[in-house]
């Protein structure tokens, strides 16, 4: 197996590029990135460079990452809820706190662990260490996700995916009674100027890079101080909708990251879960919709407000 090399174009002006590519590649630390500088296999225009470079306006960087050890793939027996499945590919109900895909720091107990130990044939499908991952999902969030059992299937999905015509619906419980109650969130997003930690809305004219995204949402049921939302996101960028309800003043409840710090709710985790998606089965491009219900600790806050409010 050859190293993988990866060419990139990095427009983060003044920023140190051991940093920089921790905040864009995070699965990898930034003091393993450091030590893969010292080392060579990162080069800015074909030249070696100190982690200490500071990155111009438009930086071309090329990354050579040594090779994978396939032994870092461990197949566990953890329990899975299988929504669906057939001889392509699977439908998981994820819980939160379960990461998708081994990384650094979370060897066991991810997604891939779980599917490899279902599964042991998947191993390999896609050629990378997420074997059959199809996307993902935040660790706290909870909900649907897809594991392709083979390349044909693989590529099928995530060519829905990357086209958008798989239709997402997720559940949100948002603070506050929103107001539309149904609307669609168009705002660009990208790295949080501030914090290269977090996602934001970035505003046109800003300078910083952002992407096209945008986010449906529809009231279910208003609790009081607190409203649940149906969301469509139309677009697929990191913590999207988590970004556009709090931009829109209604961050999610538990979400300690965009919304606050300090919470109402005993919640333990954000109340985002995924709960449908319509797509083509790979097998025959027949449509497909698939739905997971809301894990036990959401549909509890819902009691628990439900009763209050009544």
């Amino acid at each position: 197996m050859s190293n993988e090399q990866l060419n990139l174009i990095l427009e983060l002006p003044g920023e140190r590029i051991d940093k920089a590519l921790a905040e864009v590649y995070p699965d990898i630390s930034r003091s393993q990135w450091q030590q893969l500088i010292k080392d060579g296999s990162v080069t800015v225009e074909g030249k070696p460079v100190k982690p200490s470079f500071r990155l111009e306006a438009v930086t071309d960087i090329h990354v050579v990452l040594p090779e994978v050890q396939e032994t870092d793939l461990v197949a566990q027996e953890i329990p899975l809820e299988i929504v669906y499945e057939d001889e392509d590919f699977l439908a998981i109900n994820k819980p939160a706190g379960m990461v998708v895909h081994p990384a650094p720091g979370h060897r066991e107990g991810t997604l891939v662990n779980a599917v490899l130990g279902y599964c042991p044939e998947l191993e390999g499908v896609g050629g990378e260490r997420r074997p059959g991952i199809v996307h993902r999902l935040d660790k706290e969030t909870s909900g649907l996700i897809l594991v392709a059992k083979n390349d044909r299937a693989l590529r099928h999905l995530q060519r829905q995916f990357k086209q958008r015509t798989i239709e997402k619906k997720y559940l949100a419980l948002v603070e506050g009674q929103i107001q539309p109650p149904q609307a669609l969130i168009d705002a660009p997003i990208g790295r949080d100027p501030n914090d290269r930690k977090k996602m934001a809305v970035i505003r046109p004219g800003s300078g910083y890079r952002a992407r096209k995204a945008q986010t449906e949402y529809h009231l279910v049921r208003n609790y009081g101080d607190y409203s649940l939302v149906a969301c469509f996101p139309k677009t697929g960028r990191t913590h999207q909708i988590r970004v556009h309800l709090a931009f829109a003043g209604y961050p999610i409840a538990g979400d300690r990251v965009y919304g606050r710090r300090k919470q109402k709710l005993a919640l333990a985790r954000h109340f985002l879960h995924a709960a449908a998606l319509r797509l083509k089965r790979p097998a025959d491009d027949a449509p497909l919709t698939l739905e997971a219900s809301l894990p036990a600790e959401l549909e509890a806050v819902l009691q628990e407000l439900a009763t209050g409010d009544g």
